[in-house]
């Protein structure tokens, strides 16, 4: 029982890492409408590593990092860029061509290498399992700091997010904002695969939003919420030796059908209009 509880430690404790800013992030997805935004920045990152993998770039490396940061700043100039512009298209169509073209480059990219196939599960449910104390500590510095950032530029983000801000402003705000998403999900998708970094990001916030339409009270029920289902997903898979991605990614989805049944029975009633 010891030697599977210091098995479970490391990647409960890399989960509730990337929980902590990934909720917060997810509540910016819901409010500004871009559900899919975080699926695409995954894949674009993945894309990024995938890139890398072809050249030579051996995995969990520094360069790999540097492959995955590279295309999501491409990523979050489409996104930032896109969103404000007049026209009869909406962002969303820009985000499913985004994710379906990086997808596609994925498969294709890694059909050139011998490892292609495992390199492609790799990036969907990551590595969640094997995660070590230095990744972890390197990834939780860098959303501790990453988290100040949002911290102190709260107002404006908040601003953009519930569409209260001034457009030529904007344009700016939202490239940061976007950048900054970018670096979390470049250090998320290696550990935690394209499937859970969606997940993680945007399941605790719609259960949230099940039952308040304050952006505060949001934060702290998807972390609440993020947290149950992670420790759940993560003993579950160790108790009954089930892959932990996919597991994870089934517990989640199993919290928006818990969070649904509470809501009627509670008879939640949040307003349709999204407060700070």
């Amino acid at each position: 029982m010891l030697d599977m509880l210091d098995l479970m430690i490391p990647p409960i404790v890399a989960g509730l890492v990337i929980i902590s800013i990934h909720a917060y992030l997810g509540l910016h997805v819901i409010a500004r409408g871009v559900i899919f935004v975080d699926l695409a920045f995954a894949q674009i990152a993945a894309l990024g590593a995938t890139v890398g993998f072809l050249v030579g770039v051996a995995h969990d490396t520094p360069l790999a990092l540097a492959f995955s940061m590279g295309f999501t700043l491409v990523g979050a100039l489409i996104f930032s860029f896109s969103r404000l512009e007049e026209t009869v298209v909406p962002q969303e169509a820009v985000i499913g061509i985004t994710f379906v073209v990086a997808s596609a480059a994925v498969i294709l990219i890694a059909g050139f290498t011998a490892e292609g196939a495992e390199h492609i599960a790799e990036t969907l449910t990551g590595t969640l399992i094997w995660v070590g104390w230095p990744e972890i500590i390197r990834m939780a510095v860098v959303y501790a700091i990453l988290g100040v950032i949002y911290f102190i530029f709260r107002k404006p983000f908040l601003s953009i997010s519930l569409a209260e801000a001034d457009a030529p402003r904007a344009r700016w705000w939202d490239f940061l904002f976007y950048v900054l998403f970018g670096i979390v999900i470049s250090f998320s998708v290696p550990v935690a695969g394209v499937l859970m970094v969606f997940s993680s990001l945007v399941i605790p916030a719609v259960v949230a939003f099940f039952f308040t339409s304050r952006f505060r009270v949001a934060l702290w029920i998807a972390w609440a919420v993020g947290t149950v289902t992670l420790v759940a997903g993560v003993v579950a898979s160790f108790q009954w030796d089930i892959p932990t991605g996919p597991l994870l990614v089934c517990m989640f989805g199993l919290a928006v059908l818990v969070g649904l049944l509470i809501r009627i029975v509670v008879g939640a009633r949040p307003g349709s209009v999204m407060q700070p």
